[in-house]
């Protein structure tokens, strides 16, 4: 019999309870203002401002305003290329989901490594970790979508299995997640804000999770859903 090792992870103390609470404060926020139509103008907006916010954690000084205007600095506009194609990678996600991880790798990381690198493990250790990570996004589980992505995007950040910009590939495809799972259908939340916005405990949970201790882990989880709230609340439709 298979093991739903996800499902494990919300049997820890208070991840349930943390998950269940955001993900009800997504779907009231979600609801509330999607009673107004929405439009594919405030998806672009949450794209860019997740790109933005993305290319911030990634070393990027560029403003939102600057991105807005003329793409920013080679970070910013990597983060937003990924941006620009990304919803497209939902059903590759969906059946596929290492060609979308290196799709994702292959936009961020062009014109910043060799041809041959785009999309590509750097080496067989970095191969493990990306068929772990498709395995973990094709498992059938119980677990909800929200611990999903949480895992999902704290195994490619730490693990870096790419040549450059594991980060910016590590959040996006946290979105793609948090879509191709029904959480945020039409990526109107912008996650990457709510990891900026808690900075420090962003960066700090990834190096808990990283050493591979039973308290890392579940500080991490329980950060997930403090962070998912926060990008909730930078979503555009806040402000609509």
């Amino acid at each position: 019999m298979s093991t739903d090792r996800m499902a494990e992870l919300v049997s820890l103390e208070g991840v349930a309870s943390a998950y269940a609470a955001t993900r009800d404060g997504i779907d009231a926020m979600l609801r509330d203002r999607g009673l107004r139509k929405t439009s594919p103008e405030l998806t672009a907006e949450s794209l860019l401002r997740g790109a933005h916010a993305s290319a911030v954690l990634e070393g990027s000084v560029s403003t939102l305003e600057e991105v807005r205007e003329s793409g920013g600095d080679a970070i910013a506009q990597a983060a937003v290329r990924v941006s620009a194609e990304l919803l497209s990678l939902v059903p590759v996600l969906r059946t596929q989901p290492l060609r979308a991880l290196a799709r994702v790798h292959a936009l961020a990381g062009l014109g910043s490594v060799a041809d041959d690198e785009l999309g590509r493990p750097r080496n067989a250790e970095a191969a493990t970790t990306l068929r772990e990570v498709g395995n973990a996004l094709t498992a059938p589980t119980s677990a909800p979508a929200l611990v999903v992505a949480a895992m999902v995007h704290a195994g490619l950040a730490t693990a870096s299995p790419f040549a450059s910009h594991n980060g910016i590939v590590a959040r996006a495809v946290e979105r793609l997640v948090l879509v191709a799972r029904g959480v945020d259908e039409k990526s109107l939340t912008v996650p990457e804000a709510g990891h900026a916005f808690l900075r420090r405990e962003y960066e700090s949970n990834l190096r808990g999770f990283a050493s591979g201790s039973p308290g890392g882990l579940h500080s991490w989880l329980l950060y997930g859903a403090e962070a998912y709230a926060a990008g909730a609340e930078a979503s555009p439709l806040r402000r609509s």
